[in-house]
């Protein structure tokens, strides 16, 4: 049993469903290749969509001429092409805006043996043709699509690395900030522990001086203060800048303070400032070693540590 149209068709490589419209709408197996050719860069959606594809499709083949009939057909003007219906003719109208056409009297006639062949040789290399191309642009568009994949994973790790890079230098300062902090925090330290052995050296000195009725030891950084304070302003030296803060060591009933005040401030604030930071502790008046003074009341409490000569430092016993 010999291969119907539709299987010849299929097995030149055409879709079954493109060579299945053109068998339906041509009748046979020329009028399929033609139909094939005239429509081969027609989507196949448009096609089967078209509502009007019976009366202006070229490739169909009219019925065979009745007994009587006089062969007619349709030839353009302007290309010479000839068509064997109306319909033919029109639509070679539509696609080509060719408008000269004339009737012929002169039957076209069906495609020999050897035609077919060369057609369908034709039609074969057209779509092995047109399925080359495509290939191509299927491979250039998957290299242009792996392109664009690679540089989007390049961006997305060079963030990645941007990122642990920043979260490195962070970890590297926090750690450098810690150990500078630890110094500092031992140094104080050190200091508290310097200055309370020097307070209680001084007490101790000052309950001595005391006891043996005579003026307590002065304190050599107050003495050194006062010592700078007391060069004459016109002695030739380099004009001295203003003070603006008062560095006090403060001796209070549990240790040694060492704190710095603006010098606009008073000695009533400086009582609050250790009342609050020491648990409430009463603070009735400050007294210095040397030269001895005390202070109290509420009158000397209203001085600043400026009028009360306390700047740039001094030694107060707190009581």
């Amino acid at each position: 049993m010999g291969q119907s149209d539709l299987e010849v068709l299929i097995d030149m490589g055409f879709e079954k469903a493109r060579a299945e419209i053109a068998v339906k709408k041509s009748g046979g197996l020329q009028g399929a290749l033609q139909w094939l050719e005239d429509n081969q860069d027609k989507p196949l959606e448009d096609i089967t969509s078209s509502e009007n594809a019976d009366e202006t499709n070229p490739s169909i083949e009219p019925a065979p001429l009745k007994e009587g009939e006089v062969a007619r057909s349709m030839v353009c003007n302007e290309c010479g092409k000839k068509f064997r219906s109306m319909a033919q003719a029109e639509f070679h109208a539509s696609k080509t805006e060719h408008v000269d056409f004339a009737e012929s009297t002169e039957e076209i006639a069906p495609l020999t043996e050897e035609e077919k062949k060369a057609k369908l040789e034709e039609l074969r290399a057209k779509n092995a043709e047109k399925k080359a191309k495509q290939a191509i642009l299927d491979k250039e568009e998957q290299r242009k699509n792996e392109k664009i994949r690679m540089k989007s994973t390049k961006e997305v790790q060079d963030i990645k690395e941007k990122l642990a890079q920043q979260e490195q230098i962070k970890a590297a300062a926090a750690k450098r900030q810690e150990k500078l902090n630890d110094i500092a925090a031992k140094k104080r330290i050190q200091e508290k522990i310097a200055a309370d052995k020097e307070a209680r050296r001084l007490k101790a000195e000052a309950q001595k001086a005391e006891r043996e009725g005579r003026a307590p030891p002065a304190d050599p950084s107050l003495a050194a203060a006062q010592a700078q304070a007391a060069v004459p302003s016109g002695s030739g030296s380099t004009p001295k800048k203003e003070v603006t803060e008062a560095r006090l060591r403060l001796q209070t009933a549990a240790g040694v303070v060492m704190k710095t005040f603006p010098v606009e401030m008073t000695l009533f604030e400086v009582a609050q400032s250790l009342t609050t930071e020491n648990g409430g502790m009463e603070v009735e008046s400050f007294t210095m070693t040397y030269p001895k003074k005390t202070f109290s009341g509420s009158v000397d409490f209203g001085k600043t540590l400026k009028e009360a000569g306390l700047a740039p430092s001094a030694v107060l016993i707190v009581k």
